[in-house]
C-alpha cells in the first residue's frame, strides 16, 4: 500500500510543469492578439489622416480653380500665381495656378475660353506628411 501511495506523489510531481507551460503558451497568445490589436488601431488611423489630407488638398486645388475662374472671366486676367492659403482646412496648402486663354470666334462673335491649371501642395516632397492634387478647368467668357 505504501508503494502505490508513492507512485501517486511521483505522478504528481511529474506533471508540475505542465501548468507551467499552458500558462507561458496563454500569455505569448495573448500579448500576440494584444501587438495585432495595437497595429490594426495605428494603420486605421493613418488610413485617416491620408482621407482627410487628401479630401483637403482637394478642396485646396478647388479653391484654386475658383480663384483663377473668377480672375480669368471677371478681370480677363490669365497667367501664373502662387496662393498660399492660411485659413481653415486648407492651412499650409500652396496652390500653383496658371491659366492658358485661347480665342475663338463663333457665329461672328470672339469668344475666349481660358483652361485653368491647378496644383494644390502641402508637406515637404517624399515625407510622410505629403499631400498634393492637380486639376483642370475650362471656363469661357461666352454668354
Amino acid at each position: 500500500m505504501n508503494r502505490g501511495i508513492a507512485m501517486r506523489v511521483r505522478a504528481r510531481q511529474n506533471q508540475t510543469g505542465v501548468s507551467l507551460v499552458s500558462a507561458i503558451f496563454l500569455i505569448v497568445v495573448l500579448a500576440a492578439i494584444a501587438a495585432f490589436s495595437v497595429r490594426l488601431g495605428a494603420l486605421q488611423q493613418q488610413t485617416v489622416n491620408a482621407n482627410l489630407r487628401a479630401a483637403q488638398a482637394f478642396h485646396a486645388a478647388k479653391s484654386g480653380i475658383a480663384w483663377g475662374a473668377y480672375r480669368a472671366v471677371g478681370a480677363g486676367w490669365c497667367g501664373t500665381t502662387t496662393l498660399n492659403l492660411a485659413e481653415g482646412g486648407a492651412n499650409g496648402f500652396a496652390v500653383a495656378v496658371s491659366c492658358v486663354q485661347t480665342s475663338h470666334v463663333e457665329a461672328g462673335a470672339a469668344i475666349n475660353v481660358y483652361t485653368i491649371y491647378v496644383l494644390a501642395e502641402a508637406g515637404s516632397y517624399g515625407g510622410p506628411d505629403y499631400v498634393s492634387r492637380r486639376m483642370r478647368a475650362k471656363v469661357t467668357d461666352a454668354g
